[in-house]
């Protein structure tokens, strides 16, 4: 065991914030490496959609936990979770700092804060109907079968609210009941990076992927593993299946991304907001503000 609180460095925001590109060069100025944090970049062939870190930016900065699983076997934020603590316990004890990069909140929360969720894997079918029926109907399920859980949750954060009403519906057992919380012995520093213009920066990005290829990405997603491959729902993929199968438009699909990105986005903020309190950097000069708050943080 340490004798002393290991330091690690966080760094959270929105999709399309620019994590990234800072994330590269904080980790090259204190030359350290990154863990990334995110529930999709997890997934091999599955770049394009994600805005996965390039080869040329892995190559510049060793990045963990990116292509760890096939899209056939997703993971849950348990599972993860505890791929994630080996890898950050072994930059540990190899005398490095952890560095921990992504906009995934639960997945990060689960690793800084503690979190021991129930064991229960994504229910996609279960997910959509939820999505269906809307998040004030299912706020009000779910205060019927766990009323403690909605006063953790905040109303508008659909995400978690699904989620609790998934865990409840799979187990027949509230998820207020199942969760314990246990933060590790690490000293942290929560650093915070989001934008004016971020519906321009996501706007921007959807073009691109779009232009980059995710339209054959998930074409080779379909062709190895299937239509119904469940990871295709995620937002951008979902929209190429559909044009792949003449549902849809170019023009139509990227509106659509867009506009589902920016509302995953606000949810990301209203998470960030009553779940975490970072120090937001600088938004004109956030590597330099960055740098100034790690080495105060190191002393």
């Amino acid at each position: 065991m340490h004798s002393y609180p290991p330091n690690v460095i966080v760094l959270i925001g929105p999709t399309a914030s620019g994590k990234t590109e800072l994330a590269i060069q904080i980790a090259e100025y204190f030359k350290t490496r990154i863990h990334n944090i995110d529930s999709r970049q997890i997934y091999k062939f599955m770049d394009i959609g994600t805005a996965k870190p390039s080869q040329s930016q892995q190559k510049q900065v060793k990045h963990f936990l990116i292509d760890i699983e096939e899209p056939t076997n997703q993971i849950n934020v348990k599972q993860f979770q505890a791929v994630a603590q080996k890898s950050i316990e072994k930059e540990i004890k190899q005398n490095n700092l952890p560095f921990l990069v992504g906009g995934s909140g639960l997945y990060m929360n689960s690793l800084t804060k503690g979190f021991f969720a129930p064991d229960v894997p994504p229910q996609n079918n279960l997910r959509r109907q939820l999505e269906e029926l809307g998040q004030k109907k299912c706020w009000e399920l779910l205060k019927k079968c766990d009323p403690i859980s909605t006063k953790k949750i905040n109303f508008a954060d659909q995400i978690r609210t699904i989620r609790a009403l998934e865990v409840f519906y799979i187990t027949g057992k509230p998820l207020s009941n199942q969760k314990v919380q246990k933060p590790p012995d690490w000293r942290i520093l929560e650093l915070g990076l989001d934008r004016d213009n971020l519906k321009e920066r996501i706007s921007q990005r959807t073009k691109n992927i779009f232009l980059s290829g995710i339209i054959d990405e998930t074409n080779h997603l379909i062709s190895e593993y299937g239509s119904d491959l469940p990871i295709l729902e995620t937002i951008g993929y979902r929209e190429s299946r559909d044009l792949l199968n003449n549902n849809s438009t170019i023009d139509k699909a990227i509106e659509l991304t867009t506009t589902k990105t920016i509302q995953f986005a606000k949810r990301q903020r209203t998470w960030f907001r009553n779940k975490n309190n970072p120090l937001w950097l600088n938004h004109k000069n956030p590597l330099k503000d960055a740098i100034i708050k790690i080495e105060s943080f190191l002393g």
